[in-house]
């Protein structure tokens, strides 16, 4: 090796030691040693608060701050692990922007109000003036957004009721509780947009509810996000118009719709915003629709992209992905990890078993990918436990192990806190009683009979309806969740218990199938 040779390789040396931990881990994570997130995301719930949505999402100094109907707000260094504080005046569909160095909130039909800070606290402004009337599209304007440009011009979005489409109109700069322009009609419902219409199957042709705008501005090109057609559906989505004015006009993107997705997890994703993240990219926050309870929502967020002609995209995840900044190349965020629990309590000769079950909620509800059915153990049953064999192999078939690496819980929480929570609740801490949560081990075994602690969740202190953990990887063949406290206020409900992993090694069949030939 000549000198030149080996001046290269010290050199290379010197700079790997000196890049920071993330640095490497954006070029290539490992599960285990990088972040990672799983939509529905594990929000705290507290008195006071609860995500579920209609979520705004700012960035002030570094620091994320969240807004939810529901009330409270959700502060965060990293975009993954986010702490509650009470915040009074949350409206529902809360909108807080930055103007002139205070913070303005609006909602649904409510006043203007503003603070000195992102948590406030926030007063009151009072009422919109001179507003226009219902032919104008105001009718007591909701889901409101404040936009402010490049230039500080602050500009106002909100929709009208039912088919009636997004509107537009400049506020005054020294009072944004006043118009300082005509109001503007952008578009309006289009039946050719099918996944604007009514209903499961958008089988309404003529019935939508436009809502919930958001305005991102991106490379001079102003990006309009809406909603359609209400949280009452699955198939509620959100699409969005572009123009190169940010009083338009606008025009439909050919790639939509946005976000939309029916099956699964995480199904009725619309009404959220943008927020650039600790990587540099743009994050889509949004609402998640359950299957149940009847109006239960959760929160998603997920990378944006633009190709080579500017569209806006995102990849809707239900699996571990990397966290912002753990990758450098937004494309790379899927983590490998996949669920291996799914339907495997009613698969052919399994050997999953569980401590008991309610007539109709049954165990096998917990692990079918649906937020609409949910095991319900029997109240007697103090400590419940489900086993689960990742296996279910007939007795001809190789057995297959699985690395597991994580788990997602979701608990049927009700539909706590849709509107604005009680005054007289008040709580500024980020974690609720023991008694307030779930707490819960899980094991694992390559047997059926032996088991070892993979999690240890049993003296948990923090209040979430929705869980995301991670494991260090460990093979196995058997999965056992043990569930050892909940809230007593409802009746316990796992709507979904899922392990993340990935294929390991296979072991021979119990019985081989002999060759013919």
């Amino acid at each position: 090796m000549n000198n030149k040779s080996i001046l290269r390789l010290l050199l290379v040396g010197a700079i790997f030691c000196i890049l920071p931990v993330s640095s490497i881990h954006a070029q290539n994570p490992e599960i285990g040693k990088a972040a990672r997130y799983c939509n529905p995301l594990p929000m705290v719930i507290a008195p006071g608060g609860n995500a579920s949505g209609d979520v705004t999402v700012i960035k002030e100094k570094g620091r994320y701050y969240m807004f939810c109907t529901g009330g409270g707000a959700w502060i965060s260094d990293d975009m993954l692990n986010w702490s509650f504080q009470r915040v009074e005046n949350v409206p529902v569909a809360p909108d807080v922007v930055k103007f002139n160095g205070s913070f303005y909130m609006c909602g649904n039909d409510g006043p203007l109000f503003k603070a000195a800070n992102p948590l406030g606290p926030y007063t009151s402004l009072g009422e919109w003036k001179n507003t226009p009337n219902v032919a104008g599209g105001w009718n007591g304007a909701f889901d409101m957004k404040i936009f402010i440009d490049d230039d500080n011009k602050p500009y106002l979005y909100y929709p009208g009721r039912g088919v009636s489409g997004i509107y537009v109109v400049p506020l005054d700069p020294n009072d944004l509780t006043r118009f300082a322009g005509p109001v503007k009609h952008l578009f309006g419902f289009d039946s050719n947009h099918i996944w604007e219409r009514y209903g499961e199957m958008n089988e309404y042709t003529d019935v939508a509810w436009i809502e919930g705008p958001w305005l991102q501005k991106h490379n001079g090109t102003y990006y309009l996000q809406y909603s359609a057609s209400g949280t009452q559906w699955k198939t509620y989505a959100e699409g969005y118009y572009t123009s190169k004015s940010p009083m338009g006009p606008f025009t439909y993107a050919p790639n939509n719709p946005l976000l939309r997705k029916t099956d699964g997890l995480v199904t009725g994703t619309a009404h959220g915003s943008v927020v650039e993240g600790p990587d540099g990219n743009l994050w889509q926050f949004y609402t998640i629709v359950l299957s149940n309870p009847p109006g239960g929502r959760r929160i998603g967020m997920d990378r944006i992209t633009f190709d080579k002609d500017g569209y806006m995209s995102v990849n809707i995840t239900n699996t571990p992905q990397w966290a912002p900044a753990a990758v450098s190349d937004p494309a790379k965020g899927n983590s490998g990890s996949i669920p291996v629990t799914i339907n495997k309590v009613r698969a052919m000769n399994a050997l999953s078993k569980f401590s008991s079950e309610q007539p109709g909620r049954e165990a096998a509800y917990a692990v079918d990918n649906s937020s609409g059915t949910w095991w319900e153990p029997t109240p007697a049953d103090s400590v419940p436990a489900l086993t689960i064999e990742l296996s279910p192999a007939t007795r001809f078939d190789v057995v297959q192990l699985f690395n597991i690496d994580a788990v997602r819980l979701m608990f049927n929480g009700g539909r706590r806190g849709f509107g604005r929570p009680p005054a007289a609740t008040v709580s500024t801490t980020p974690t609720a009683q023991s008694s307030d949560t779930y707490q819960y081990k899980i094991e694992v075994s390559m047997d059926g009979k032996t088991f070892t602690m993979a999690l240890d969740q049993t003296k948990n202190t923090i209040s979430r309806n929705t869980i995301f953990e991670e494991i260090s990887p460990v093979k196995c063949r058997f999965v056992r969740l043990t569930i050892t406290n909940w809230p007593r206020t409802t009746p316990l409900g796992i709507l979904e218990f899922t392990v993340f992993g990935k294929p390991a090694e296979s072991l021979p069949a119990a019985v081989a199938i002999p060759d013919k030939h």
